[in-house]
């Protein structure tokens, strides 16, 4: 086995810097391989926190933090990691990340972490942030992978808010906490049961499909 610091290795790392990326690795994560929507990743923690806007924005953004900062690291350091031990190193490099979150989020608020609970640590077994590890930024440059992780973050985010949003108005009647229907309207209290989270998830990916399939006929 040859040393991982070879000439080979030492172009590949500089190649990696200086290859441009091409927006379209930002944008297909919000839309066209939305992980949600279409590849229908994530579903733990789409589920178990989208009873609410906040809870629901909170976990988008720190999913999106992590597979920012994991896919950057993993696509730096992808001709130094060995093969044999390439999904240990992603996993060990994801749950570092996982780890400065679940603090930042305690530091910014007790309440927030509390509602979010164990699903801030469960982030390291989110099958969407190991695969674009493995799938993505271990075959791409630096820039690529920032794009990747990014579009792929934001479009999660945004897949959470559409179901925490339809969630808390149908089943508190209100909008990041803030009164949004009468006062006489009645609360469907299933909503922001788990069996909410499937009904809702199957309406969004029913629209989803729809104007997909309209799109592709025009």
């Amino acid at each position: 086995m040859g040393k991982p610091n070879t000439p080979s290795t030492n172009s590949g790392f500089w190649a990696n810097l200086r290859e441009s990326p091409s927006t379209d690795d930002f944008i297909k994560g919000l839309w066209r391989e939305n992980p949600v929507f279409v590849q229908v990743l994530g579903m733990c923690p789409t589920l178990a926190v989208s009873n609410t806007t906040m809870n629901a924005l909170a976990m988008g953004l720190a999913t999106t933090f992590v597979l920012l900062m994991s896919n950057m690291l993993v696509s730096s350091l992808r001709f130094f990691i060995p093969k044999q031990v390439r999904i240990a190193s992603y996993i060990l490099i994801i749950a570092t990340f996982v780890t400065i979150t679940d603090y930042m989020i305690q530091a910014i608020s007790v309440d927030l972490h509390k509602s979010l609970g164990a699903f801030i640590s469960l982030i390291v077994v989110n099958c969407l942030i190991l695969g674009r590890a493995e799938a993505f930024a271990s075959k791409n440059t630096i820039g690529k992978s920032f794009l990747d992780g990014l579009g792929m973050g934001l479009g999660f985010t945004f897949a959470l808010i559409c179901l925490g949003a339809v969630r808390e108005i149908m089943g508190n009647g209100t909008l990041l906490g803030f009164g949004v229907l009468p006062g006489n309207f009645q609360e469907w209290i299933v909503m922001i049961l788990p069996a909410g989270g499937f009904f809702t998830l199957a309406l969004w990916l029913l629209l989803f499909n729809a104007l997909k399939e309209k799109r592709a006929q025009a």
